[in-house]
């Protein structure tokens, strides 16, 4: 693994675990809200601590990382929905705009990229081999 991998891992795994601490601290509110939205957080805080577990400790685990692409993804999307048109069974209500889940996407969002980085780095054929220079063709 080279420094410029580390580095993207290594915010994958920030990521995992910030959004993982912050679902896990607004369980409760959600749990008071109803049992599907609190639910869906400690659902999403588990995974979330479960996915830096495992970069940390399989860090060329290429499952782990399309796991955690999958996941940010689902946890912006379903943000959007929340916002927008709420979330049916979870969360029926459009919610207002919250600086707290603004800045928890946005970290999410950084991760996101870095996972998909990664996960498009490590498969062969998806990024294009290096022209060989100096060479007329």
């Amino acid at each position: 693994m080279n420094r410029r991998d580390g580095v993207e891992r290594d915010a994958v795994v920030v990521t995992c675990a910030i959004s993982a601490g912050i679902h896990a601290a607004l369980t409760p509110d959600h749990l008071s809200e109803g049992a599907g939205a609190g639910l869906g957080f400690l659902g999403a805080a588990v995974l979330l601590a479960s996915l830096a577990v495992v970069l940390t400790t399989r860090p060329q685990s290429t499952a782990a990382l399309a796991t955690s692409g999958v996941v940010l993804t689902g946890l912006i999307a379903s943000y959007a929905l929340a916002i927008t048109t709420g979330l049916p069974v979870l969360h029926p209500e459009p919610e207002p705009l919250d600086r707290l889940a603004l800045v928890t996407k946005a970290v999410e969002a950084v991760g996101l990229l870095a996972a998909a980085h990664l996960v498009r780095r490590s498969r062969p054929g998806l990024t294009p081999s290096p022209r060989p220079r100096g060479l007329l063709t």
